[in-house]
């Protein structure tokens, strides 16, 4: 029974709030106004929807707590219901200030290392994000096809490239955690790293995360 019928797609989106040294951070924009573009265009295709749009604090194990309830909030639908043909997928955007291009990130390190204290003025070490994990060298990588992804966005015309380094800020740190979140509960989870709008223009942004929602969908 389950098996019948086209397969649903949700797509969950999280951004940040300001941090330091980046005063405006483009994927708090784009976290909040991604809906309303959404609609504007004429909706996704069918059997893709945007499920919640999230601002997250740029802070690491202060904001661990508000960072699962977001997951956990986005879980309840589809639990428990074996035969829901609906795949869940996190996307994370974090910016990159010194970055010219969008960066698919294909895996996140079990280490919190921060340049700088984050917004609740936590500033760990080479410190383990999951203890239980064992080594800051463990590495968690994506369940999604991120070549396919890559491919699919740089043939519409996007400048775009593959890494296998999220740093060692909050964005390593929530991606971390939400690939953990994702394999126990059978998600997705993806993080990508945006530039500054004085990089890459407001518009453009929204349209790549657009083409990045219809990629992502088009290969689960």
């Amino acid at each position: 029974m389950g098996s019948e019928g086209p397969k649903a797609i949700t797509i969950h989106v999280t951004g940040f709030k300001k941090f330091l040294g980046v005063s405006e951070n483009p994927t708090e924009k784009i976290a909040n106004n991604l809906k309303s573009y959404v609609e504007k265009r004429g909706g996704l295709p069918c059997g893709l929807s945007l499920g919640s749009c999230t601002v997250l604090e740029a802070a690491g194990e202060g904001a661990k707590s508000h960072l699962y309830q977001v997951l956990e909030s986005n879980v309840a639908v589809v639990s428990g219901d074996k035969n829901s043909n609906e795949t869940v997928v996190w996307l994370h955007l974090g910016v990159n200030s010194g970055a010219t291009k969008f960066a698919i990130e294909r895996q996140a390190v079990n280490e919190a290392h921060f340049r700088c204290p984050d917004q609740l003025g936590w500033q760990p070490q080479r410190l383990p994000i999951v203890v239980e994990d064992g080594s800051i060298l463990k590495a968690k990588e994506t369940s999604c096809s991120t070549e396919s992804i890559f491919n699919s966005l740089k043939n519409r015309g996007f400048d775009v490239v593959q890494s296998d380094d999220a740093g060692r800020f909050v964005c390593n740190y929530v991606y971390y955690h939400s690939l953990r979140f994702a394999e126990q509960k059978g998600h997705k989870s993806l993080f990508v790293h945006v530039p500054l709008f004085s990089k890459i223009d407001e518009d453009t942004q929204m349209q790549f995360v657009v083409s990045l929602l219809e990629a992502i969908a088009a290969t689960c």
